[in-house]
């Protein structure tokens, strides 16, 4: 077994922090898993409660966990990858940052739409159901939107039973958000149309029609970016 030895020792807080992820993975907890309050996984654990604060703290600004206000806190979706590791932010040219991420998305996501009709369990058609209604009732009442729109594509994914998808799709979706603007009417009744005919598909278990409704919902989006790209002051914004 290792020796720490001087500086090399890791403080409280990174013990707990090891503690912690090693709970997760022996309870078997996965992505959106709600943990124990902190007194009882303080006692868990056996370490005090201003230690635990603090290494959940810091596995919070890893992606690891994520603190709902008022509810508790959640293993995250984010499987602990920084908000940019593909350094998004540094690429100057938005109009083709916006323009690729659709190319790519064109030539994964239709088949992730394809798998989790294939795979979807009733479980996971109830949570894209309420997902998609969301996006829905958010769009039609004028409030931000973006981040329901994201989880249901990385539901779509987590569905189709593919590991590497869900781990992905939040990446490239996330960048999105670095050029968000309000999009058009026309774009918000589009993104309903489009999303209700993926959900429907998978839905009824029928991977040819979820794969087609996706393209054509990616294909729309690309359209419209060519349109109005962003380098002529459009305001458009891809979902």
């Amino acid at each position: 077994m290792y020796q720490y030895k001087g500086e090399d020792k890791p403080s409280a807080v990174e013990r707990a922090m090891e503690q912690i992820i090693r709970y997760l993975m022996e309870e078997g907890l996965g992505d959106g898993e709600r943990l124990p309050n902190e007194r009882e996984l303080a006692e868990r654990l056996g370490v005090g409660r201003s230690t635990l604060r603090e290494a959940l703290q810091r596995l919070t600004t890893r992606n690891v966990l994520e603190v709902r206000r008022g509810v508790g806190t959640f293993v995250s979706y984010k499987h602990g990858v920084a908000d940019d590791p593909l350094g998004f932010t540094l690429i100057r040219d938005k109009e083709r940052l916006a323009r690729d991420l659709l190319e790519f998305r064109i030539l994964i996501e239709p088949r992730a739409a394809a798998l989790a009709a294939l795979h979807a369990t009733d479980a996971d058609i109830a949570e894209l159901d309420f997902l998609c209604s969301s996006v829905d009732d958010l769009i039609r009442s004028g409030e931000p939107h973006l981040e329901r729109d994201q989880e249901f594509h990385t539901c779509i994914a987590r569905c189709g039973g593919n590991i590497i998808m869900p781990k992905l799709l939040p990446i490239i979706h996330g960048a999105i958000g670095l050029f968000i603007a309000e999009t058009g009417g026309q774009l918000r009744d589009e993104t309903i149309r489009t999303h209700r005919a993926i959900f429907n598909a998978i839905r009824a278990h029928d991977p040819v029609a979820a794969n087609d409704a996706m393209y054509l919902h990616l294909i729309y989006n690309r359209d419209r970016l060519q349109a109005d790209p962003i380098s002529r002051g459009g305001r458009y914004a891809p979902k």
